[in-house]
């Protein structure tokens, strides 16, 4: 057999975490199975999808590198479909034409909540209903009464559902529009998914569905409904936690992979592993069984951490083009300077690709003013012949590398008689503008001769310690 599963989200509001756990879970077991995934837009609420949220849908897939073998395929575009099967139904008796008013449908509930019973449609249609004028009917499908529904779910076991607490779901509307439930079971009918794997939120849907796969002739597939996100507090979810579109995360300034990493620990486990570099890695290990039944919590400190393992394991160069977008994103112009560089240097000092840049955009100004805090500390009237030493010994220095100027800034701080943080500080202000910076070397290093020694001399001159060697 093969393994065929499918992402079928509904264009009504973003892709966010929630749902890409989901398209995770689907992708890696497809493919530790060497199966096959599916991407299916479910998009028959037409009051409520967007063309934008389909699109976040189809950029998000594509940002986070979860290709679908399959598809898109759209619910819309298959109407045809639902309806030659909803004939067959009612050519079968397996489903029929319910003529019933809204008002009486009310007044239906109302008696059977006065009678304390659970509101559910009573099927005085199903056995055969004549029409009414002026009253265009909904089809519905007849649901068995008697016996049981068993759906074999993965995560929480055997779950058994009376087929007489399941009521007639109304199949097609009064307006020739399939409903939610119908268009999924036909779907996954048609495609031969073999497993499902959602959130729980859909188990009450699920014995409905698997009733109507089974009266039109289908397998049931092997379920896997998956436990819900809470926020770091444990309530439900909501945009304060972060359920965002997941395009933000890339406006963040996340990686894909890392933050596909921290999903798939997010209610899964192997053994005690917590990073995962690749999507590959994860699929060779990924399985169902190992999902936790109960809810997870998201924790952004976490996904943080997460991220910096992950920039950190990458090189300068990987990491340059991410840089590059996350400087454009501030108007800074990332082809001044060698971002490899700049990313080597810093990778270990950001948790994300904005931090990141934005501890980065002194390398491409020189700072209009300094930290008042480190300023005042690091640029003072005593500090300025420490900045002076500096200064000439890096102009001595026989190449603009590195180890030649640490190796400059060393010998200059042996001869003053200090430790090298002496000097290497009131430069990192000079410099930067704050005490905080790469490795002092590094940073020279990148910014280069010319520009080092203004910056060094510009400080001077304005901490009131006179002309700088070689500034006149």
């Amino acid at each position: 057999m093969t393994i065929r599963t499918r992402f079928a989200p509904s264009p009504t509001g973003m892709l966010h975490i929630g749902g890409v756990r989901t398209a995770l879970f689907c992708w890696l077991y497809a493919r530790r199975h060497g199966g096959t995934f599916i991407l299916r837009i479910e998009d028959t609420d037409r009051e409520r999808s967007t063309d934008e949220a389909v699109q976040v849908i189809l950029d998000g897939m594509a940002w986070l590198g979860l290709a679908a073998d399959e598809g898109p395929f759209y619910q819309t575009r298959r109407y045809p479909r639902y309806r030659e099967v909803i004939d067959q139904l009612l050519a079968a008796d397996r489903a029929y034409r319910c003529y019933c008013t809204k008002d009486e449908l009310e007044q239906m509930r109302a008696a059977q909540l006065a009678r304390k019973e659970k509101p559910r449609y009573d099927g005085r249609c199903r056995h055969g209903a004549q029409p009414r004028a002026g009253i265009e009917p909904v089809v519905r499908f007849k649901n068995p009464i008697d016996g049981e529904i068993v759906v074999r779910d993965v995560v929480h076991g055997p779950i058994v559902f009376r087929n007489a607490e399941l009521d007639d779901l109304i199949i097609l509307r009064s307006d020739g529009n399939p409903t939610y439930n119908f268009c999924v079971t036909v779907d996954d009918w048609d495609m031969q998914i073999t497993h499902v794997i959602r959130g729980d939120d859909h188990i009450n849907n699920t014995p409905r569905q698997l009733n109507m796969l089974l009266a039109l002739g289908g397998e049931a597939p092997v379920y896997a409904h998956l436990p819900m996100i809470l926020g770091p507090d444990g309530t439900k979810l909501s945009k304060r936690h972060g359920a965002v579109s997941v395009l933000q995360y890339k406006e963040e300034g996340y990686l894909p992979e890392a933050l596909l990493n921290y999903m798939g620990r997010l209610g899964w486990s192997h053994g005690d592993q917590e990073l995962f570099y690749s999507l590959g890695e994860m699929a060779a290990v990924f399985d169902l069984e190992s999902v936790n039944k109960s809810a997870a919590a998201l924790n952004p400190d976490k996904l943080a951490w997460t991220n910096q393992q992950h920039l950190m394991r990458r090189s300068g160069a990987q990491l340059a083009p991410y840089l590059a977008e996350q400087l454009t994103a501030l108007g800074v112009d990332p082809t001044t300077r060698d971002l490899a560089a700049i990313a080597e240097a810093q990778k270990e000092r950001a948790r994300t690709l904005k931090e990141m840049a934005l501890n980065s955009r002194f390398f491409f100004s020189a700072p209009h003013s300094y930290d008042d805090k480190a300023a005042a500390k690091f640029l003072t009237a005593e500090t300025a012949p420490v900045l002076r030493a500096a200064i000439a010994a890096l102009e001595a220095s026989p190449a603009w590398t590195a180890p030649s100027l640490h190796a400059a800034l060393e010998a200059a701080a042996q001869r003053a008689g200090v430790a090298l943080g002496k000097i290497a500080q009131p430069i990192r202000v000079a410099v930067s503008g704050g005490s905080v910076s790469p490795p002092i070397d590094q940073t020279l290093a990148i910014l280069g001769r010319e520009e080092s020694i203004a910056r060094l001399a510009r400080a001077i001159e304005r901490r009131g310690g006179g002309q700088a060697p070689g500034a006149g």
